[in-house]
């Protein structure tokens, strides 16, 4: 095959699943729920998000894979690809879009930006990267920040004048936020452009540095002095690149890595040499007040993590549909010529489980995102985001792997970007908090009493979805998923009694996940006569009942076997 014949399955090969994702919102998140949901006005924005996603940034995304950005005069530059499309985005609006009135956004339901983002990671999640801090920084302003700090900061937020990151790693603290060893004092010369002074280094900051914006918000955890060890001691400042006069700050880029993925999207190590900052809140707050923003990226992680799943269905069954290799297995067929890859049983079940989890991961998020919406503090919620985080960013990396072996050697080989999806997908099961730690965090909260009545909702909201099943008469999926429910109790019991549950604390996410996911495709089930093809996603729910869900039975007995 030749280059040129190779470039025809790189144009237009992601197309926004606008159908689907409609009808997931509609039949399968709950969004009657949401006061002021005006369904006919989402459909129109996501509907204009599709089109701006396809039409200009699907088609910069290959540049960027191969354009990475670099350090002229100390200063980060990057492809001139992605500043038009950063900026064009800006322009649109897309920023401002969950943003209150009061601040100049639109005031709309937090899970339309989810379904804009889920587009943009599955076109580019170079381009997500950009795009996906500014709204979280927004978030923790508009949440943590004091009038000044939101007048200040939030309009440039919204324009796009401000990019911004979340500057937590150093070389000696990742997961581990307590050996933070970035110092905050206080500055006594009655400074306006800030009122602590930062130094120290950080690591693996995302756009920590670029020429797109005309400012960057460093949203960074520092310990001031004389606070205690610990996360404790922590504080949160806010640390603009440019300060109100027009000069830079006390801020330098000493590295840009050089990653296994996400090639246009800088990851910077930064030095701040007394750089002027201020105070989110009062001493000592820091990490309580970050979780704002974290939350809302390891969100983000897995509404990233869908788009992902979403670009390696749709080249696996354009490559599978096209590729013709060898004959039916099916003496009765006739066929003697060779037939379409995705004729063979083994192409089909990967592309079947491709789908599967595509959907599955896309409803059980969604599903999450609506019920953050409602209520912030929902035990259910704050159980389901970590959750959706690891479930959604391990089933990225397993459909990127079957899209590489769909297209065989072609795979391998970098014409066909799949192997792209594999090398970008990889670090979603790492940053926003690694998925061992999420689950071992969440095998340790079953021991405390928020665990327990956040365990007791999702029990409580895996029976209404069996309750529902039955009455829709799904005898077989309702039958399945009390079965599930059962494995998942036990091995909630056997976790609590448990002194150090991490050795299973993996196993036990895996069954939670597992659980909410086959819950959210009951519910599509249930409502199939309004999918876009309902026979199609009949068969998908059989292939998850019946193919899927019984690994639950397998985590058990791995759980009850490490109490021998």
């Amino acid at each position: 095959m030749s280059k040129a014949q190779r470039k025809n399955y790189n144009s237009g090969d992601y197309c926004s699943p606008v159908d689907d994702v409609l009808f997931v919102l509609n039949q399968a998140a709950g969004v009657d729920r949401l006061e002021d949901w005006d369904a006919a006005n989402a459909n129109n924005i996501i509907d204009h998000a599709a089109r701006f996603v396809d039409g200009v940034v699907a088609p910069g995304e290959p540049d960027l894979d191969n354009q990475p950005p670099w350090i002229e005069e100390g200063r980060v530059r990057v492809s001139s690809v992605a500043c038009d499309i950063v900026r064009q985005y800006a322009d649109n609006g897309w920023y401002g879009i969950n943003v209150a009135e009061e601040f100049g956004g639109q005031g709309l339901a937090d899970v339309l930006g989810n379904v804009v983002l889920e587009m943009v990671s599955g076109a580019s999640l170079n381009i997500s990267m950009n795009v996906t801090c500014p709204p979280a920084a927004l978030k923790l302003v508009a949440a943590e920040g004091s009038d000044e700090q939101k007048l200040r900061y939030i309009p440039g937020l919204i324009s796009g004048e401000y990019s911004a990151t979340i500057v937590l790693s150093e070389p000696q603290a990742g997961s581990d936020l307590r050996l933070i060893r970035t110092t905050a004092s206080q500055n006594q010369d009655g400074d306006v452009d800030g009122s602590w002074r930062l130094t120290g280094g950080k690591v693996f900051c995302s756009n920590g540095d670029q020429d797109i914006t005309s400012n960057i918000l460093h949203c960074i955890l520092a310990r001031t002095e004389e606070a205690p060890e610990g996360s404790r001691g922590l504080s949160l400042f806010l640390c603009p690149a440019v300060l109100p006069d027009g000069s830079r700050n006390n801020i330098s880029v000493s590295r840009l890595e050089e990653k296994m993925g996400l090639h246009g999207s800088p990851t910077c190590q930064i030095n701040f040499d007394n750089a002027r900052a201020e105070m989110v809140g009062d001493v000592g707050e820091g990490l309580g007040r970050m979780f704002t923003m974290m939350n809302a990226m390891r969100l983000d992680v897995a509404i990233q993590a869908i788009g992902l799943c979403q670009v390696a269905l749709q080249r696996s069954h354009a490559y599978a549909a096209d590729r013709r290799q060898g004959r039916s297995l099916d003496r009765n067929s006739g066929a003697d010529d060779p037939q379409p890859i995705d004729q063979h049983g083994d192409i089909r079940r990967m592309l079947i489980r491709q789908r599967a989890l595509t959907m599955g991961c896309r409803a059980m998020t969604y599903k999450t995102a609506v019920d953050l919406g409602i209520d912030q503090r929902s035990p259910l919620a704050a159980m389901m985001l970590p959750v959706c985080k690891v479930f959604t960013s391990d089933a990225a990396t397993e459909c990127a792997d079957m899209a590489i072996q769909i297209h065989g050697g072609y795979g391998y080989i970098k014409d066909y970007r799949v192997e792209q999806i594999a090398r970008d997908a990889r670090i979603s099961r790492i940053y926003e908090g690694a998925n061992g730690l999420h689950a071992t965090n969440l095998a340790v909260s079953l021991q405390k009493s928020g665990g327990q009545l956040a365990a007791e909702a999702f029990a409580a909201d895996i029976g209404k979805a069996i309750e529902a099943a039955s009455s829709d008469e799904l005898t077989a999926t309702a039958t399945a998923l009390q079965r599930a429910l059962d494995h998942w109790q036990q091995a909630s019991t056997i976790i609590a009694d448990m002194p150090d549950p991490g050795f299973v604390a993996y196993d036990y996410m895996r069954l939670t996940g597992l659980l909410a996911f086959a819950t959210a495709w009951s519910r599509m089930e249930a409502a199939a006569d309004a999918a876009p093809d309902p026979e199609d996603l009949i068969e998908q729910a059989a292939f998850v009942r019946e193919y899927m869900l019984p690994e639950t039975e397998y985590l058990l007995r791995i759980i009850k076997a490490t109490t021998k």
